[in-house]
């Protein structure tokens, strides 16, 4: 039988809220709860390194992060004091502007760049991300992280009251009081309000089970999907150089191959490759990677990086399923409890959502406990069922197209994701030569609106008549861009011939 810990007086009517998971999804709920209690306990079972540094419980940290204008908006309004984005601009972060900052090949065509900067994303290292997050939430509010495994709720099917833990080592309790000796064996701690952001290892389901709560509906939709991950250093003279994306074609019946060069803090380059099973997993020796980026649709990636200083050898992760737990629709939900995050749905890192989709569930719980005060009744269903309208927009994006490749696990195309993808591509195609119709899908993809944007009046009219200009025979480079180019040419000519 576990030990409980104290929990809040009846009488000074303190309130405890209880976080499982200090990465991203868990920080930000603890911003969005320390408003309405007075104690945020956030549980992990890693130790959190001091500064911006890689963790092992996050297998996707050392590959591409974009992080998305709808999203950075949630967690400026979220974070306390706000100032995500300068803070992380300070740190070394670039800042894309969708519309004139990049360069992306599509199955579709280049796209353009325009005058119109659009909205704007943020790249930069995961692990920068989410030590800004933390650092912010713990300094400006009075949350405590605590090093311990979470095994388990306390409750039943109609009130979460607590979690179960196991304390992972001697730690204890980080935060603004400093350190203090954690318990080794299981305990309960009581909570007035629980959030479960605890990512893609969640146990989620077990834990529902084990309080009466059965029957959640899940969907697992697995393209094979490899990432292959090395940092370099920026060329001299390169440092403007754009973000470039090469994205796959999910429609030429064939595994899918992309890659990107991403700038990111300390004068670096990270450049990512992704293929899908069935021939098209990149490689982990450095030749076999860079000889992969050049035989991309186009070798922009690879004549980048084959200029370009390396600075670590070739990290590979395979966590890249999509999983989606229907959590919003069981016939019973406990109240005090929700789930966010990846405890909820994980995507296709492909598509860069799923940190601003962790970030809009966030802030929807924020609005609901400010609103009514965290022990309303209905609160907790209503928020996670709030929060599946932008899980749902994340996953169809992801998975409408990870359906397309040969030898997908999960799901095959149905007539609906025929009659939605011939619309996508016509959009994307026009999208390449019409500035409202890269509008709109900038603004869907950053997560600033609704699918629902894609198919108003005059959007609907622009993907009728097409794109107004023809298609780009190449990268749409300036003249100094080009210039860069082939000055990393010669320079990853020298390298290749040993001079």
């Amino acid at each position: 039988m576990p030990r409980s810990l104290s929990s809040p007086s009846p009488r000074s009517r303190r309130r405890r809220a209880v976080v499982v998971g200090a990465g991203l999804a868990g920080m930000l709920a603890a911003a969005a709860l320390s408003p309405v209690v007075d104690e945020v306990v956030v549980l992990d079972r890693d130790e959190l390194p001091e500064g911006p540094e890689h963790r092992k419980g996050l297998p996707q940290g050392r590959h591409a992060h974009l992080l998305m204008a709808g999203g950075l908006a949630a967690m400026e309004e979220l974070v306390p004091g706000g100032g995500v984005r300068e803070r992380l601009l300070a740190a070394g972060a670039r800042e894309i502007p969708l519309g004139s900052g990049m360069l992306a090949l599509t199955s579709e065509g280049w796209l353009r760049r325009w005058r119109h900067d659009g909205p704007r994303m943020l790249s930069c290292t995961r692990a920068l991300l989410d030590w800004t997050v933390r650092d912010a939430v713990l300094t400006h509010t009075g949350a405590q992280v605590r090093r311990a495994r979470a095994v388990g709720l306390v409750g039943d099917a109609e009130r979460v009251r607590g979690v179960r833990i196991a304390a992972t080592g001697p730690g204890g309790t980080k935060g603004g009081t400093g350190a203090v000796a954690g318990a080794e064996e299981e305990t309960e701690l009581a909570a007035d309000f629980v959030v479960d952001a605890s990512g893609r290892g969640s146990r989620i389901l077990t834990w529902l089970e084990e309080i009466g709560v059965a029957g959640v509906r899940t969907k697992s939709v697995d393209c094979g999907l490899v990432n292959a991950t090395r940092v370099y250093r920026t060329p001299v003279g390169a440092e403007q150089f754009p973000l470039t994306i090469v994205q796959a074609d999910p429609y030429r019946c064939e595994p899918g191959r992309s890659g990107m060069v991403l700038p990111i803090e300390r004068d670096r380059w990270m450049v990512s490759l992704a293929g899908t099973r069935g021939g098209g997993e990149p490689p982990a020796d450095p030749e076999g990677f860079l000889a992969y980026a050049l035989a991309l649709p186009d070798p922009l990636v690879g004549r980048l990086a084959s200029g370009a200083e390396p600075l670590t050898g070739v990290h590979i992760s395979r966590s890249t399923s999509n999983v989606r737990r229907y959590l919003e629709k069981t016939a019973r939900w406990p109240e005090r409890f929700v789930a966010l995050g990846d405890a909820v749905a994980t995507f296709n890192p492909a598509y860069g959502q799923g940190m601003s989709v962790a970030a809009l569930g966030a802030r929807l719980l924020a609005e609901e406990v400010r609103r009514t005060g965290p022990d309303a009744a209905g609160l907790a269903r209503r928020v996670q069922r709030g929060a599946a309208r932008s899980v749902g927009a994340a996953w169809a994006a992801a998975v409408g197209q990870d359906v397309w490749y040969p030898d997908t696990r999960g799901a095959r195309p149905t007539p609906a994701d025929r009659l939605t993808t011939a619309y996508s591509r016509r959009l994307t195609r026009t999208a390449t030569g019409s500035y409202r119709a890269a509008a709109a899908l900038w603004d869907v993809t950053s997560l600033r609106t609704g699918p629902e944007r894609l198919f108003r009046p005059r959007t609907l009219l622009d993907v009728a008549c097409g794109p107004l200009l023809p298609p780009l025979p190449g990268p749409p480079l300036t003249a100094s861009e080009r210039k860069v180019l082939a000055e990393l040419g010669r320079t990853g000519a020298e390298a290749g011939t040993g001079r």
